[in-house]
């Protein structure tokens, strides 16, 4: 039987979904100027009005990738202040969590399976074992939010599909 190393199962994942995140902001940041759309229109777009904006989908979906990986890796968890409102600072935001993903080692994360995590406060607090934090918390919103920032877009006319989503393989 063959084993998946928790890092390949995360790290890889994110860089991907980041990286192909990075190329679609510039397609939307393009679309919007060859269509004089002032970059507010979609950089505070929604799907509904009790969903976050695009601005904040991105926040988030950096938030989720930077944070799984510090947990599982035992190491603390970048603190981002949420202080982007443009194009350029949503892309300087992607580069920041893509490098420090690229500073974690590959073995604290390998070693994070077992690893107790926790998440939120309060009420709120969750517990997982670092696997099922994984598989059934982290990567999962995650995906909800880089989804959700894709799907706001194309959902504005930025010319983008899934081979964009998806991004190099």
């Amino acid at each position: 039987m063959m084993t998946m190393s928790m890092y390949a199962a995360s790290v890889p994942v994110f860089r991907q979904i980041l990286g192909s995140l990075a190329a679609i902001l510039e397609k939307a940041e393009s679309h919007a100027d060859l269509k004089k759309i002032d970059h507010d229109a979609l950089l505070q777009a929604r799907l509904f009005p009790d969903m976050f904006p695009l601005l904040r989908q991105v926040q988030l979906a950096t938030d989720f990738a930077k944070g799984a990986a510090a947990r599982l890796a035992g190491i603390e968890v970048p603190r981002y202040d949420d202080v982007e409102r443009d194009f350029a600072g949503l892309q300087a935001r992607l580069a920041r969590t893509l490098a420090f993903l690229d500073s974690v080692e590959r073995e604290a994360i390998d070693g994070g399976a077992a690893r107790e995590v926790t998440v939120g406060t309060g009420a709120n607090q969750r517990q997982f074992a670092g696997l099922p934090y994984l598989l059934h918390y982290a990567l999962p919103q995650f995906y909800f939010h880089a989804t959700t920032a894709y799907d706001i877009l194309r959902h504005n006319g930025v010319d983008i599909g899934k081979r964009d989503f998806i991004g190099n393989v």
